[in-house]
């Protein structure tokens, strides 16, 4: 099988950057200028919840975030459209005992942050019996995607470790097709999360963008699409997908961000969601997932390879139990989520999301947007008081 060439010109890196995986644990980017951030030293209100955290309107859909304060500003600046969620949970109801939020029911793409979606599904499929964790793939040129791919072979834990910790895109689109789009859709729409698209593996996306989808280009249906028409036009699109080699989808995809980048777009192709409902989704995933005691815990394993707890300041004062987290990135788009459980028994989700950013390639916002999720989660937890030490067993 033809491969895409190795050799990359600095224009083509940086076009890279929706395929670059954004790796989970390999790398902590510097440490945020500015170190210490203060804030008003208050009690952080209680959020007053009247309905259920998944309590749903008439269509079945999750209701609006409740009404909660607004996060602080952004320690740094930040550009584009941004939108924050973070909350601790009561982890019986799921409720958000404490919250602060921006924008939290404003739609944004979700990039490579989707992925936690695909290995939820796949363990889904694992407990029914319909997957074994023991199937190998191979890669070939209709399943192989932008970026660094795995080796023949790999079985069904590799490519879920590939996917969470390298954010490998072709071990995510071989996932994805195995357990199929509508049971990547479902992690969703089980939850009523009428906002957010999961149904795309990641090379649909590219294709459309680039212009190479008939089905894409010919409809005018795909965005408001939902069940059976979402799910036949989304296969359709696959099916797109899956004719071109990835390195002809490079270089069409590079002219497009070159020449015609259309911002609007985005939000047409991505995999969607807003701050608000993927902040429900994540809680679910870690506390509510239906999943047997060995799938939930391939899935904590797995997800604690993702990035983001090295960035978290909480990890130096409450300490944690447990973290997973995922993060994504692509043409001036950048989001993060994560959930984490403190060693005094408090349980954090955050989603942090731009769009529309003024830099192009913005993994250089990391440390900006990991200073504005620990902002907001030191008026969520409250600052340590001089018995947190010893509470907590921390130094």
């Amino acid at each position: 099988m033809p491969l895409p060439s190795k050799r990359r010109t600095v224009r083509g890196l940086r076009r890279l950057l929706v395929l670059l995986p954004l790796l989970g644990g390999c790398q902590r980017p510097d440490a945020a200028p500015g170190a210490h951030v203060t804030l008003r030293q208050i009690e952080p209100p209680r959020v007053q919840v009247q309905r259920d955290v998944v309590a749903r309107d008439a269509r079945g859909c999750l209701l609006p975030a409740p009404s909660v304060p607004k996060a602080p500003p952004p320690p740094f600046p930040l550009s584009g459209t941004l939108g924050l969620w973070v909350a601790e949970v009561d982890p019986v109801t799921l409720e958000p005992l404490r919250a602060v939020a921006t924008n939290p029911d404003s739609v944004f793409p979700l990039a490579s942050t989707y992925k936690q979606a695909v290995l939820w599904a796949t363990l889904r499929a694992f407990d029914a019996g319909t997957l074994r964790p023991t199937e190998r793939f191979d890669v070939a040129r209709d399943n192989q995607s932008l970026g660094s791919y795995p080796f023949d072979g790999s079985n069904v834990r590799t490519l879920t470790e590939r996917m969470i910790r390298n954010s490998d895109n072709t071990a995510t689109d071989i996932l994805h097709r195995r357990v199929g789009l509508q049971a990547v859709q479902d992690v969703a729409d089980s939850l009523g999360l009428c906002h957010t698209r999961l149904i795309l593996p990641t090379r649909d996306w590219w294709v459309a963008q680039a212009g190479l989808s008939g089905t894409f280009n010919g409809t005018s249906r795909w965005a408001g699409a939902r069940g059976p028409e979402r799910l036949r036009l989304a296969t359709l699109i696959d099916a797109d997908a899956r004719a071109y080699r990835a390195d002809y989808l490079q270089r069409k995809l590079d002219e497009y961000f070159d020449h015609r980048y259309d911002p609007a777009l985005d939000l047409r192709t991505h995999n969607i969601t807003t701050p608000y409902e993927f902040g429900t989704l994540v809680a679910h995933e870690f506390l509510r997932s239906g999943l047997s005691p060995r799938a939930q815990r391939w899935q904590r394993d797995v997800m604690a390879l993702g990035y983001g707890k090295s960035a978290l300041k909480v990890t130096h004062r409450q300490g944690l139990r447990a973290f997973g987290g995922k993060g994504g990135n692509g043409w001036r788009l950048l989001t993060y989520s994560g959930y984490l459980h403190t060693r005094d028994d408090r349980h954090v989700v955050y989603v942090f999301m731009q769009r529309g950013a003024d830099q192009t390639y913005t993994m250089p916002n990391t440390r900006r947007a990991f200073a504005w999720i620990n902002a907001a989660m030191q008026v969520v937890l409250g600052p340590p008081g001089p018995g947190a030490a010893a509470r907590t067993g921390t130094p």
